[in-house]
C-alpha cells in the first residue's frame, strides 16, 4: 500500500518537473510568447500574470480532463476543442472579475493583457497535451498546475531580467523588442539543455 502511494507521488512528481522544466509550454514549446513578451516588463506584474495563468490552467486541466471523458463515453469528442475554449473562457472571466475586484492597481498594468488569458495558446497546448499524453485526471491536475508554474518561472526570469536591463548599456538598435528577443533565445537554448531528461 505505502510502496503504491510512494510510485504514485514519484510519478505526480515527474509529471510536474516534466512540463514545468523539461518541457516548459513556453521555452521548449514555444506556447504562450503574447503575454511573456508583453507582460514581463516589470517582475511584479509578471508574477501577478504568471499567477492568473497558473490558476486558470490548473482548473482548466482539471475541467477539460472531465469534459474529455463525458465526451468520450458520448461518443462526442469531435467536440472537445469546442468545450477546452469554453471552460478556458469561463476561467479567465473569473479570474478579470477577481483580480478586477480585490487588485485594481494589478488589473490597470495588465492592460488587455488579462482578458487575452483566453488565447493564450499555452492553456489550450496543456489541456490538448493531457489528452494525448493519456493521463489520469491526477496527473492532468499536477500537468495543470506544472504547466502554470513552469509559464510563472519563465515569465518572472523574463521581468527579473528585463528589469535589469533597463539599467545596462544596451546598444541603441537592439533597445526594446530586440533584446527582449535575444533574451528569449537565450533562456530557451538553456532550459532546451534539459530535453531528453522526461518524456
Amino acid at each position: 500500500m505505502l510502496a503504491t502511494i510512494g510510485e504514485q507521488i514519484s510519478e505526480l512528481a515527474l509529471v510536474f518537473i516534466s512540463i514545468a522544466v523539461v518541457n516548459n509550454l513556453v521555452l521548449t514549446k514555444f506556447l504562450g510568447i503574447c503575454p511573456y513578451i508583453g507582460v514581463s516588463r516589470r517582475i511584479d506584474m509578471a508574477f501577478g500574470m504568471g499567477c492568473a495563468v497558473t490558476f486558470v490552467m490548473t482548473i482548466s486541466a482539471a475541467l477539460t480532463w472531465l469534459a474529455s471523458y463525458l465526451l468520450g463515453r458520448l461518443e462526442l469528442s469531435f467536440l472537445n476543442n469546442i468545450a477546452f475554449i469554453m471552460v478556458i473562457a469561463c476561467m479567465v472571466q473569473l479570474v478579470e472579475m477577481y483580480v478586477r475586484k480585490f487588485f485594481p492597481p494589478l488589473y490597470k498594468s495588465f492592460g488587455i493583457f488579462l482578458p487575452l488569458i483566453v488565447t493564450n495558446c499555452a492553456i489550450l497546448g496543456c489541456c490538448l497535451f493531457i489528452g494525448l499524453w493519456e493521463y489520469d485526471f491526477l496527473e492532468a491536475i499536477t500537468a495543470g498546475f506544472g504547466g502554470g508554474v513552469g509559464f510563472t518561472l519563465a515569465i518572472c526570469i523574463m521581468g527579473g531580467i528585463r528589469e535589469r536591463l533597463e539599467s545596462a548599456d544596451v546598444p541603441v538598435s537592439l533597445r526594446g523588442a530586440g533584446i527582449t528577443l535575444i533574451t528569449a533565445s537565450i533562456m530557451t537554448l538553456a532550459f532546451m539543455g534539459f530535453s531528453g531528461m522526461v518524456k
